[in-house]
């Protein structure tokens, strides 16, 4: 494991060449059971849904997969669910994989419930992977040395080969197991990036900027 601190700077190429391809799966399909159940894709920041801010995030990306219920958006995406609804973050990602137009080299995984997540963060994670040639993947870890496995950067051959080869096992499979054999390299977070939307209080916290 490896730490890529915040005062890299995201532009300019990669030592080790340029990036491959990067494709993007943005995880819109659960609902907040601290949120009463709410949509968490629906829900507004400032607003704007936090699905249109995690594809303005992913705007990097040349194709993008969203896992979730089908709704009008800004930009062209992939909709698609996993089956049996339901099956947990990991049987989404799976699901994302399996409908890319194109296999990409790179894939920006991002959960609906991350705001903060910007542009800036996701080059700093292809950066990240890209200028380590036995990385993995590369993910956002907050203040407290949490890794945020679902706001990260993976090679796709990488998850791939994490899969289970019974996709039956995908179902409720935790996304920290799906990862486990993977190399990650820690991208420090930059302010509230890693922060996420779980209940009300944190989204009256995210909105409160915008009210001033």
């Amino acid at each position: 494991m490896s730490i890529f601190g915040p005062s890299v700077s995201p532009t300019g190429p990669p030592s080790h060449g340029r990036p491959g391809r990067l494709a993007a799966v943005v995880l819109a399909g659960g609902t907040g059971s601290r949120l009463d159940g709410v949509d968490k894709a629906s829900i507004e920041v400032g607003g704007v849904t936090l699905l249109e801010r995690a594809l303005a995030a992913t705007v990097s990306a040349d194709e993008v997969v969203v896992v979730g219920e089908e709704v009008l958006t800004s930009r062209p995406v992939t909709w698609t669910r996993e089956n049996p609804t339901h099956g947990g973050p990991a049987a989404a990602l799976l699901a994302g994989l399996d409908v890319f137009l194109v296999p990409p080299e790179l894939v920006c995984v991002l959960a609906v419930d991350m705001p903060r997540v910007t542009p800036s963060t996701v080059a700093r994670l292809v950066r990240a992977l890209t200028e380590d040639d036995e990385g993995e993947a590369s993910v956002v870890v907050d203040e407290h040395g949490k890794q945020q496995i679902l706001a990260g950067v993976y090679r796709y051959s990488a998850l791939l080969a994490a899969r289970p080869l019974d996709r039956e096992h995908e179902q409720g499979l935790s996304v920290h197991r799906l990862a486990a054999p993977l190399r990650i390299i820690e991208v420090r977070a930059v302010g509230e990036e890693a922060r996420d939307v779980d209940t009300w209080e944190d989204l009256r916290a995210l909105n409160e900027p915008f009210r001033q």
